[in-house]
């Protein structure tokens, strides 16, 4: 199952602070924790659970002292080093645990303000855009504000988001006065391209009456996609003239089952006069707007024609979606799909 073998983010990383955390992910229980060190606080991620009897290790507490950081088990106070490997057993002091007492450890990383954690490593070599979390990086001016939006926990899949988040035309029916008119309903698709790092969108447009969180005016908006990973896409958005407010949206998922999903929006603006918390206001704003419109698909999780043809039409504007479709059918997602 390829969806094991990729980076998936499973929480924000302000939530990992000094005590361990317990999330999952594909089915799998985790446990996230902090250890402290001279080079920063690299996060871990374990099975939640203890080798020595099963108890939970996010029930646990993280312990520091002269032999380093330890998370140490609530049940029976085993205490397991950095590596995963036991080092301490209270109730036999001098025994000197194996290597095979040991908690299962998961590789786990930190960009755009999530915790990623990948469950297996790679069995193939994977397309080049996949070995590592999707990167987002808007621009290297000190200009460009960051802001996380989220957790959004839905009731579809993934891929049903994704493709939501890359479709210009519902803009004027879902998000009406916000990011479209129904008057100014039609799109330009825009050129589309699939290759090693996945797809790429260039020259879409469309119009939008308030296309940011500060702005009174509408404007033709020129849009870019990416999508460096089948439950990530980026956008990239600009005025085509007059406007100097720029805007980039990561989109990055965690598939929680075939119809289950939590999502995250990594927001960066230049020029923007808004306030952290109106981006993240706007955000939650348009987000409500699209939730029981994408709630409602059925079936919840994407036909793109796996195991048998496809049961939904397509029109001229849906050129990006059905691109999308054929890029998870190419890397043989399962996971929310149909």
């Amino acid at each position: 199952m390829i969806e094991t073998q990729l980076w998936h983010p499973v929480i924000a990383s302000h939530q990992v602070r000094d005590e361990p955390v317990a999330c999952a992910l594909l089915g799998q229980a985790l446990v996230l924790w902090r250890e402290q060190g001279h080079d920063g606080a690299r996060v871990h991620a374990w099975a939640d659970r203890c080798p020595h009897r099963g108890a939970q290790l996010s029930l646990g507490r993280v312990l520091t002292g002269l032999h380093g950081a330890r998370l140490e088990c609530p049940y029976h106070g085993w205490q397991f080093g950095a590596s995963g490997r036991c080092q301490h057993v209270p109730a036999a002091p001098d025994f000197v645990p194996p290597a095979g007492h040991a908690a299962t450890v998961f590789e786990a990383r930190e960009h755009h303000g999530l915790v990623w954690v990948r469950l297996q490593t790679p069995v193939e070599a994977l397309a080049a855009g996949l070995v590592d979390p999707p990167a987002f990086a808007p621009g290297n001016d000190a200009a460009w504000r960051q802001v996380l939006c989220g957790p959004y926990e839905l009731d579809t899949s993934a891929p049903r988001l994704v493709e939501n988040f890359l479709d210009l035309s519902h803009f004027g029916f879902v998000h009406e006065g916000w990011l479209g008119e129904r008057s100014h309903a039609q799109v330009h698709a825009g050129a589309v391209e699939e290759g090693e790092a996945g797809l790429v969108v260039r020259d879409a447009r469309a119009w939008q009456p308030r296309a940011f969180a500060g702005a009174d005016a509408g404007a033709w908006m020129a849009y870019r996609y990416d999508v460096p990973h089948p439950y990530a896409a980026i956008l990239r958005k600009d005025a085509t003239e007059g406007d100097p407010v720029s805007n980039a949206i990561a989109l990055f998922i965690r598939p929680d089952g075939h119809e289950r999903c939590t999502a995250w929006f990594a927001m960066a603006t230049q020029g923007d006069s808004a306030t952290d918390q109106e981006l993240v206001a706007f955000q939650d704003s348009v987000f409500a707007q699209d939730r029981p419109v994408v709630e409602s698909q059925s079936p919840r999780a994407l036909p793109i024609g796996r195991s048998a043809p496809a049961t939904e039409v397509h029109g001229p504007a849906d050129r990006v979606s059905s691109t999308y479709r054929r890029y998870l059918l190419r890397l043989g997602i399962e996971l929310g799909t149909c």
